[in-house]
Parts: C-alpha cells; sequence; structure tokens
C-alpha cells in the first residue's frame, strides 16, 4: 500500500515511475525520472518505501538502513527514504544519501534514516519538491554534491563551487555566495567544517595556509585561482540588480 500511495502521487503529476520486483529488493522500490512539461529530464533518483507504524517514533520515523549503507551513500542514484503514515498524514521522505553522507564525514555509524514528520509530501507541495531535488541532482551531475551533503550545507543554484583534489587524493571545495565579501573552504581534513575566507588572509611564506588552516603549494595556488575568478562574484549587489 505504501508503494502504491508513493507511486500515485508521482504519476498524478507525471512524473515517471518504475517498480523493483520486490524479489530483486536490493534496498530500493522504485526508480523515479521526473518530468517537465511533458518532456522527459536528466533527473532521476531512487525511493525506498516504508509503511509507518513499524517505523514510527516521537519525532517522526526511522527507515532501518541495514546492510545497504554504501549502495544508498555512493550509488550512481541518490536515495530517498519515503514513509507513509496515514494516521499521521500521508507521505513523509528524507534524503538517506545526504544523511549518509554527512555521518560518514563525522566519522559516524548510521543504523536508521531520519523522517521528519515536517517532511510532508503532497500533491499541494510536489512541484517545490521536484524543483528542489532538480537542483540536488544538478550538483550530483556537476560533482559536488556529496561534498555540500559531507559538510551539511546547501549551494544555491547561482553559488560558484569549484573542487579540487590534492597530489594525495584529498577533496576541498571552494564555495562563493553572490555578494557575499568572504568565500567558504570545505576541507576534507576539517571534517569538512565550513571555514569562511578571503583572499586577504592568504599566504604563501613562511608557509603556505588561509587564515589558520595550513596548506599545500598546490592549494594555496589552486586558492588564488579562486579569489582571482569570482572577484566579480562578491561585488555588493546594487539596488535592482537581480539577487
Amino acid at each position: 500500500m505504501a508503494v502504491n500511495e508513493v507511486r500515485a502521487l508521482l504519476e498524478r503529476h507525471r512524473h515517471i515511475v518504475q517498480e523493483i520486483d520486490g524479489a530483486n529488493d536490493h534496498g530500493e522500490d522504485l526508480h523515479v525520472t521526473f518530468v517537465q512539461n511533458g518532456e522527459r529530464t536528466e533527473d532521476s533518483l531512487a525511493i525506498q518505501v516504508k509503511g509507518g507504524v513499524s517505523t514510527r517514533t516521537r519525532r517522526g520515523h526511522r527507515v532501518p538502513v541495514g546492510d545497504h549503507e554504501s549502495n544508498w551513500r555512493d550509488g550512481s542514484l541518490p536515495v530517498l527514504c519515503m514513509v507513509h503514515d496515514a494516521e499521521r498524514g500521508g507521505l513523509f521522505w528524507a534524503n538517506a544519501t545526504r544523511q549518509l553522507r554527512r555521518a560518514s564525514a563525522l566519522r559516524k555509524k548510521t543504523r536508521s534514516i531520519v523522517v521528519s514528520r515536517e517532511s510532508v509530501l503532497h500533491d499541494a507541495n510536489i512541484a517545490e519538491f521536484v524543483e528542489d531535488m532538480h537542483h540536488y541532482l544538478v550538483r550530483e551531475r556537476q560533482g559536488v554534491g556529496r561534498w555540500a551533503d559531507m559538510a551539511g550545507v546547501e549551494f544555491a543554484p547561482d553559488d560558484i563551487v569549484k573542487p579540487f583534489e590534492n597530489e594525495v587524493y584529498e577533496p576541498m571545495v571552494f564555495w562563493q555566495r553572490r555578494g557575499e565579501p568572504f568565500a567558504v573552504l570545505l576541507h576534507h581534513d576539517l571534517d569538512w567544517e565550513p571555514v569562511r575566507i578571503q583572499e586577504r588572509m592568504l599566504h604563501f611564506e613562511p608557509l603556505p595556509s588561509v587564515g589558520n588552516v595550513i596548506l599545500d603549494i598546490a592549494e594555496a595556488h589552486w586558492l588564488m585561482g579562486c579569489f582571482r575568478s569570482t572577484e566579480w562574484w562578491r561585488r555588493p549587489v546594487k539596488q535592482g540588480e537581480p539577487a
């Protein structure tokens, strides 16, 4: 019944839903491709569906991860968990991939996906949900969605996001919002905690660094290039300009 409720909601809004044979269930019940203006988009994801009673908590629901952790976190498609609980108001959802990536950044073991009672999905807000998923999946295709998830941040559609990997394969991200006088550094060695940085904080001597963050020389030169190429995006937004 829960799977049918999710399928019915998505298909009412003309999205493409493919149910996975229950005999081959590997932690995903549905594959979904979103449709816009009658045309199939490049936005696809997987959904694990549960009935509500068995997963209820006081604040919502919890969906057990079981042995699906690596697939939900690192698979080719992001995975959502959806719970149908008619007594509590219908369908509720959570981004399992995002929660598992964040837990990995914090070096925590996640046994279940938290589904908040506030994250309800219905006909009135499904367009907003699909738009949010579109932005999320765009960042996935750009190769920076993982780092936003691990840092627990949201990249806006017009943010400048520049990833980099040093010689020992440690990833980091330069993140610039429109009109902000500072950028943000997301760094593997800093457990992905956002650090505000400015160009004046970048030094090459005596050791390459930005603020209190020690860098190697390649990282310092990369950051300099990021600052120089995004200076225009830090300028204050003038009155009348689109934000």
